[in-house]
């Protein structure tokens, strides 16, 4: 599973957008990486991959090093979409 595909999952399940989560953990001001996964998971139920990769992007945003380049975690992009996949689909057409 690419790193964008479980950004995308977490938008299934939540409803919301990577860049929503960014917003609501500004506004309850977590800046930790620990913080961050145990509001995720209190307050959204995600497991640890789902919640580490909404970690990454609350801390880091949208730019990430690519480290593997071959097999299912595959994302060669380097850049996250985070406005989620209703927008993703409509640059697309």
């Amino acid at each position: 599973m690419s790193f964008q595909a479980y950004l995308d999952k977490v938008e299934e399940i939540t409803g919301k957008a990577p860049k929503e989560f960014v917003a609501e953990a500004k506004k309850k001001n977590l800046t930790t990486h620990k913080e961050i996964i145990e509001w995720l998971k209190a307050d959204y139920g995600l497991g640890t991959g789902h919640a580490r990769a909404i970690a990454h992007v609350i801390l880091h945003g949208p730019e990430f090093t690519v480290r593997q380049t071959t097999g299912t975690h595959r994302d060669e992009s380097g850049t996250l979409n985070l406005n989620g996949k209703k927008s993703a689909k409509k640059k697309r057409s």
